[in-house]
């Protein structure tokens, strides 16, 4: 019986296998993004109860205007190849959050945080789309989704939402957390880099196509990485890539992000 439940549960974790958008890579899928979207819009929601708005201000209204141009190029982008359904699912909000975290997401669906502490890394509004495309990224690529199968496997082993919500609803909701990156890292660290890597590929390619140089890309984790002076390194990158590691990466598919940028 045992033999029977593991070959089961192999035969069904094969054939919830998608593949990332633009990249091609196999991602499981257990779980889809329409599902959690009900999730997304119910923490976001909540999220801007909790922290100040400050859209207003004149870092806010720049978060504003880099995300309406980041979000129009990709939506297009996408369509251009292929992925039409999938530019029309987004929803986009951006907000300011008023907090010291040097920390940005995007959950499923478009919905886009910054935190005030992560402004004056950025510098510009080249800066604000580097960090803003690399979230995009992740939901383009179904991160959260691919995330929340995984964790609910490893953590529960079970492979329908309203199973897990049923058997622990607690755990179940640290998952999404962790999923949409703002939660606990459920021993997924090595699973959260490669994701990380994947967005800053993508990420690279969406600032260019909005018409912002790429090559400031590696110049803000520079400023990052010597941000952390030997300390521990702020929650933007508590599961993310070593700064030296994706500023390398970002130089190797430079040449080809080069291609879609504009001056």
């Amino acid at each position: 019986m045992k033999k029977i439940a593991i070959v089961f549960c192999a035969g069904l974790i094969l054939y919830s296998c998608a593949k990332v958008p633009l990249t091609g890579r196999n991602q499981l899928a257990l779980v889809s993004n329409e599902e959690i979207q009900p999730l997304v819009d119910e923490q976001y929601d909540q999220v801007l109860k909790e922290d100040k708005v400050v859209t207003n201000t004149a870092d806010g209204q720049k978060v504003l205007k880099v995300g309406k141009r980041m979000a129009e190029a990709v939506e297009s982008y996408l369509a251009s190849q292929g992925y039409q359904e999938l530019a029309n699912s987004f929803e986009w909000e951006f907000n300011l959050l008023q907090s010291d975290q040097v920390n940005a997401w995007c959950m499923p669906g478009g919905k886009v945080a910054f935190y005030t502490g992560i402004m004056p890394l950025t510098q510009s509004e080249t800066g604000i789309a580097v960090v803003m495309g690399h979230e995009i990224a992740h939901a383009v690529a179904s991160h959260s989704a691919e995330r929340m199968s995984n964790g609910m496997v490893a953590n529960l082993g079970v492979s329908v939402l309203s199973s897990a919500i049923g058997q622990n609803p607690s755990m179940t909701q640290a998952i999404f957390l962790q999923s949409v990156g703002i939660g606990g890292e459920l021993g997924m660290l090595s699973f959260s880099r490669k994701h990380e890597l994947e967005a800053d590929e993508l990420g690279l390619t969406f600032m260019a196509i909005a018409g912002y140089d790429p090559r400031e890309a590696p110049i803000f984790w520079e400023r990052m990485l010597a941000n952390e002076n030997g300390q521990a390194p702020p929650e933007f990158l508590s599961t993310h890539p070593a700064s030296q590691t994706r500023i390398d990466k970002l130089n190797k598919h430079m040449p080809e992000a080069l291609k879609f940028y504009k001056e």
